[in-house]
């Protein structure tokens, strides 16, 4: 089994985690100004009719993660298509569309604090499941080395549509606001919220 494999039904039953919807985000402190590179990208996405995965993956998800990763002095490093094996018995384990963890100049997976998942067939709801076993995994990838991280994120996106989530003991939390692209700002606040969390509990 694997991640994808996963219904919400299955997590609850297999590892008593919930889930719920609750806006997550009630205030974004951020105003962030994108650059005329990532605005650019953006924009070309509109002219080329970009529509599948692998086009958005380039064009849309890839060069806000960079530019995140730029803005925060390299805090985190991306990991695009790697498998994150945390229990196979259990079935926490395959490939996952994007990683971000902690930078430690590792060359393997490590320390894993956010999973994004590219929507299937254009339609968040269908990768929540998947996202939400991922960031399951994580935080037993995590546990099994040593680390223990109280919240794990993830997000789903379309490219233009994005809803993030929040594993938080026992409960899965799917936000009940959901961003857009035409909001660019909206999302990199959000993503910039959630990197500073982890830079106040990772050394």
């Amino acid at each position: 089994m694997a991640y994808s494999d996963y219904t919400l039904q299955k997590i609850e039953k297999d590892f008593g985690v919930k889930n719920r919807r609750k806006r997550l985000f009630t205030e974004i402190k951020y105003d962030i100004i994108p650059t005329k590179e990532l605005l650019e990208s953006i924009e070309e996405t509109e002219e080329l009719l970009i529509r599948s995965e692998k086009a958005k993956s380039e064009w849309i998800v890839v060069p806000i993660l960079r530019f995140l990763r730029k803005k925060n002095n390299k805090f985190f490093t991306i990991y695009s298509g790697d498998n994150l094996n945390a229990d196979s018995e259990c079935g926490l384990n395959g490939e996952c569309d994007f990683i971000l963890a902690k930078d430690t100049g590792s060359f393997e997976v490590n320390v894993p604090i956010i999973q994004l998942v590219e929507a299937k067939r254009n339609d968040t709801e269908i990768g929540i499941p998947q996202c939400a076993a991922q960031m399951i995994g994580a935080r037993v990838f995590n546990q099994q080395r040593g680390q223990e991280i109280p919240i794990i994120y993830g997000c789903v996106t379309t490219g233009d549509d994005w809803v993030f989530l929040k594993l938080e003991g026992d409960t899965i939390f799917i936000d009940s606001q959901k961003y857009y692209l035409s909001h660019i700002t909206d999302i990199l606040g959000v993503f910039q919220t959630i990197i500073d969390y982890y830079k106040s509990i990772l050394v």
